[in-house]
């Protein structure tokens, strides 16, 4: 796996700066294929289970033939029934070989989501503070093990 600190950089990035983006989109999209290596070719509904962790869900929203749109979310059952939390859709860009975070909703029950929303509110736009949180959450779940494989 590449991790952030064995990307050389092409150049320094400030933060919220369209290049800074960019540099977070191409970031999520090399996180992303690790975690869905045949991100061209699924559709449909994924699930990945890790023991000892939530189980990820992954729901192909939208195919393109240059994009394709789905949803990441962890499911909790609630006092409504069952909830998703983060529930987080997702584009990516095949082409471009860039992914951004197009919603985010729900950070409230995991802590470490909650503190970088936390933390990124004052410095960083809607878009910014999304893409960071993917980012983040790609790592994690690449860390824990969780990979999507066509079916």
């Amino acid at each position: 796996m590449l991790l952030d600190h064995q990307i050389v950089p092409q150049t320094i990035v400030k933060p919220k700066s369209f290049v800074g983006l960019m540099a977070l989109y191409e970031s999520n999209y090399l996180r992303l294929r690790h975690l869905v290596p045949e991100l061209e070719r699924i559709d449909g509904c994924y699930r990945s289970r890790v023991a000892g962790e939530c189980e990820l869900h992954v729901d192909v929203l939208e195919r393109c033939r240059y994009t394709v749109t789905m949803s990441l979310t962890y499911y909790f059952d609630g006092d409504d029934g069952q909830v998703a939390d983060p529930d987080m859709v997702v584009r990516a860009y095949l082409d471009g070989q860039v992914t951004e975070a197009v919603s985010l909703n729900g950070v409230g029950r995991h802590t470490e989501l909650r503190r970088l929303a936390r933390e990124h509110r004052a410095e960083l736009d809607a878009r910014w503070k999304r893409n960071v949180v993917l980012n983040k959450w790609l790592e994690y779940l690449t860390d824990q093990g969780h990979l999507i494989l066509e079916r």
